[in-house]
């Protein structure tokens, strides 16, 4: 055989076929071996054997020869897995630095640019399109089924099985982490809100006090300290013997006794009326518009039925703020109030008072009416007619309409 043609025969065993060219060689020696030892040709023999014995350790040298370099790629995959995951847990440990779920993102997108050697890495917003080419690979976010966008990774290289792997564990990770940075965002804004809250209560149980002394002193006290000289004068009269002044004195401190009575119990019934609790929403605030029509002869209008679907702590609110509305509407003359309670289609509850007085209404009044809405963290607004009359209406949102606590 031409030594050209050797070198093309032997360059065409490849290292895949050389096991078992080696055990087949290995075979036929000690064969060939067997045969020479059985015709009594001791040196075929011998030599069957001895090449058989150099095919068998040449076959064992491959094999330990091939299992070093297997060890050696493994141990290459290994290191380049573990040098990965240190790149990752540093990549997670940059993208959790912060708490602010924009720069998140940000910086998702450059330690994915660093982990891939990728040339880009950008966000994609929701909604905007992106499919994945052999350079380039989408790492998608979402939290909880609820898509955040994702991550457009391009690199001259194509993207390998594992590395879409790698891609989802980076992308589930700056997930997590989007969604801790709102809830801890929500959180930090409801305590605010929280404290804000507090606060207007307190302020406004003060000003509730501050009102109930100033309406004590200066009506039911005064009254009072009055009836007490009216009666010393009557006491006076009866010593003297002047009967018929003491009966006039006694007569006019009993009218202005029971208007004192009237007042007091008309305090009591805004306070906390006892039907509020007793016979429901509606028939309090038609009480209310009977009260009004009796002492002030104004006809007041009350469709409020929804009302009662209302919890007993914002039933409670809300009477209030009808109250506090129709006293200062009275004091505007006007010949009708109305008032009306109505549930919307987001559960939210509208209540209007719309009055038809001419004068204006102070700015005082108003802020009242202001600091009690916002603490039902409900809206206001007040629209004011040309040609008279002031109609005020309150939103109130589902979740205060439901609370019972």
């Amino acid at each position: 055989m031409p030594l050209r043609s050797l070198s093309a025969s032997r360059s065409s065993i490849s290292a895949k076929n050389l096991p078992g060219i080696l055990v087949a060689a290995t075979v036929g020696c000690a064969i060939i071996g067997a045969v020479g030892w059985a015709v009594n040709r001791e040196a075929l023999a011998a030599a069957g054997l001895i090449a058989a014995t150099a095919f068998a350790g040449a076959f064992a040298v491959f094999l330990i020869v091939s299992e070093r370099r297997r060890h050696e790629t493994a141990e290459d995959e290994l290191a380049a897995q573990a040098s990965f995951l240190e790149s990752l847990v540093e990549s997670i440990a940059a993208v959790s630095g912060t708490l602010d779920p924009e720069e998140i993102v940000e910086r998702a997108c450059d330690e994915a640019k660093r982990l891939f050697d990728a040339r880009s890495a950008r966000f994609v917003p929701p909604g905007e399109e992106t499919s994945e080419t052999e350079g380039k690979l989408v790492m998608a976010l979402a939290v909880r089924g609820e898509p955040l966008g994702s991550i457009e990774i391009t690199r001259s290289a194509a993207f390998e099985r594992w590395d879409r792997t790698r891609a989802a564990v980076l992308g589930d990770f700056a997930s997590r982490a989007v969604e801790n940075a709102r809830l801890v965002r929500e959180a930090h804004e409801r305590e605010a809100e929280r404290g804000r809250l507090t606060e207007q209560l307190i302020t406004a149980e003060q000003d509730e006090r501050r009102r109930l002394s100033l309406f004590l002193h200066d009506g039911p006290v005064q009254a009072m300290a009055g009836l007490a000289l009216m009666h010393d004068a009557a006491l006076g009269a009866i010593e003297d013997g002047r009967y018929e002044d003491a009966a006039k004195v006694i007569e006019s401190s009993l009218e202005r006794e029971r208007r004192t009575i009237q007042e007091l119990r008309d305090l009591s019934f805004a306070i906390e009326p006892l039907v509020l609790r007793d016979a429901g929403f509606e028939a309090a605030v038609r009480a209310l518009a009977d009260q009004v029509e009796e002492s002030q002869g104004i006809t007041v209008g009350a469709s409020v039925a929804a009302g009662e679907r209302l919890s007993e702590k914002a039933q409670a609110a809300l009477y209030q703020v009808i109250r506090e509305t129709i006293n200062q509407a009275v004091r505007r003359r006007p010949s009708h109030i109305g008032v009306t309670v109505e549930e919307l289609a987001d559960g939210e509850f509208a209540t209007e008072v719309d009055d038809d007085g001419v004068d204006e209404r102070r700015r005082a009044s108003i802020e009242a009416i202001e600091e009690r809405v916002r603490l039902l963290n409900g809206r206001l607004s007040i629209e004011s007619r040309e040609e008279g009359g002031t109609a005020i209406r309150v939103v109130m949102p589902a979740y205060v309409a439901a609370a019972q606590g």
